[in-house]
């Protein structure tokens, strides 16, 4: 149920968000800018098998153009009643919004009084995007809060975001509210508005809720605040080590910046996540007895990472002699083609320590599909707790990456094999992070003076 509260882009993020953190797979379908612009101007009641408006309204996202954006203007102004046209409605208004298209901006401002809730909020989160402080627009955003059924926390984002504090009275209602999402939202609305923090560990201690989206959108909603305290308590949250990775480097950034932080303080919290073991979580999910190796396994698969975290664990600590067999077996008939149980099973198999797993390890290593990008880095580390020096030139081959956690996890991994070599590679080119972290193990150097 609380999946409903989130805008369409808030969906993508914690869903998405797993192995797409950079952008990089963007344009994973094949459609020119002319042939997207085709497909979206196809009336409904022409669309075939073969052609998704849809698809055409999300690609249009690669091309800032003036034609894309004319061409999202008419879909959002095609106001035909079936469902397939108000999907594709709403992605193009999405769209818009990721464009950044001013030159919309009141052909959206129109959708707010849409009768379609979700064409509404996605409305609501371009405007968001392209930015206004036109108190016309932005006083009917906030008239929203008083319309039943709405995504209320998507608005609150908005309003805060363009700074809009004529409604802070209106936010302040949702402080309290019984959804979390909404209260976090709130609560974050209000610290970005007024500066007021008194009310910011609600949002922390959200960080261990029973659900995983509230504990994924509470790191957004801390990021938004930039509350920087925060940084241990994410690293300990059950939740995928992405959304923890993201949120520690954008807090990193925001400290860094004010003088507040140094990267000394932020490494260990850093490599924490990185390594991702999870008797460094804050577990939340308990078992009554200890599961058999079976139904740990099928944990593996589960959608909230809190319980693979904990299926991790007592493998570890109750199986450590049958899990590796079991660990093969699951791989070979699903993990290997499922991009979640697979990072899982590359992990357990370096804290095992499983020699016979060095194989499946650096194929996972060097597998750049897109949807298990996650699992490279894992498998970086995994091989440095396996110990085998054979993957040394293997990791080396990970250092001409510019995917800033893989390249930082090869150099963990490459020293805890006794090759510190890489960070000689590391140069100006190279993520603030990896610099950084270069530069950490230079300090730990003894001088030569």
């Amino acid at each position: 149920m609380l999946f409903r509260f989130l805008s369409l882009s808030q969906q993508r993020l914690v869903t998405a968000v797993d192995w797409d953190m950079d952008q990089r797979f963007s344009k994973l379908f094949n459609l020119t800018e002319e042939q997207a612009i085709a497909a979206l101007d196809t009336p409904p009641s022409q669309v075939s098998q073969d052609n998704s408006r849809y698809m055409a309204a999300e690609q249009l996202a690669n091309y800032p153009s003036k034609s894309a954006v004319a061409a999202l203007i008419r879909a959002v102004q095609e106001t035909e009643e079936s469902l397939a046209n108000r999907i594709v409605r709403r992605k193009s208004i999405e769209t818009l919004g990721r464009l950044q298209a001013s030159q919309a901006l009141t052909e959206i401002y129109t959708c707010l009084d849409d009768t379609d809730c979700y064409t509404v909020e996605n409305a609501v989160w371009a405007i968001g995007e392209i930015g206004t402080d036109d108190p016309l627009i932005l006083a009917n955003v906030a008239q929203l809060l008083e319309r039943p059924n709405q995504t209320y926390r998507v608005i609150l984002h908005t309003l805060a975001k363009l700074n809009y504090t004529p409604a802070l009275e209106q936010i302040s209602c949702f402080q309290a509210d019984p959804n979390p999402l909404i209260a976090s939202a709130a609560i974050a609305a209000i610290c970005r508005l007024t500066g007021d923090q008194r009310q910011i560990g609600n949002i922390v201690a959200l960080l261990q809720h029973p659900n995983v989206l509230v504990r994924r959108l509470s790191i957004q909603d801390l990021i938004d605040v930039k509350y920087t305290d925060a940084i241990p308590a994410i690293a300990r949250c059950p939740v995928s080590l992405v959304f923890r990775l993201r949120g520690i480097r954008l807090l990193a950034e925001v400290g860094m910046a004010a003088g507040t932080l140094s990267f000394e303080q932020i490494q260990p919290h850093l490599e924490q996540v990185l390594r991702d073991h999870p008797q460094d979580l804050d577990l939340i999910h308990r078992h009554n007895e200890i599961l058999p190796v079976s139904r740990l396994i099928c944990d593996l698969y589960d959608t909230d990472f809190g319980w693979c975290y904990l299926a991790t664990l007592t493998l570890l600590e109750h199986h450590a002699k049958a899990a590796p067999a079991a660990l093969f077996t699951t791989y070979e008939a699903e993990a290997h083609n499922d991009y979640g149980a697979h990072f899982h099973v590359v992990k357990l198999l370096g804290w095992l320590k499983h020699d016979p797993a060095y194989e499946l390890l650096v194929e996972a290593l060097h597998n750049r599909a897109p949807q298990f990008q996650k699992s490279r880095g894992a498998a970086a580390i995994a091989l440095g707790e396996l110990g085998n020096l054979a993957a040394i030139p293997e990791l080396h081959a990970c250092l001409t990456t510019n995917i800033w956690d893989l390249k930082y996890a090869a150099l963990m991994a490459l020293e805890q094999l006794g090759d510190a070599s890489g960070y000689s590679q590391v140069g100006s080119e190279d993520d603030w992070l990896i610099q950084a972290q270069a530069q950490a193990y230079l300090n730990r150097q003894p001088s030569r003076a």
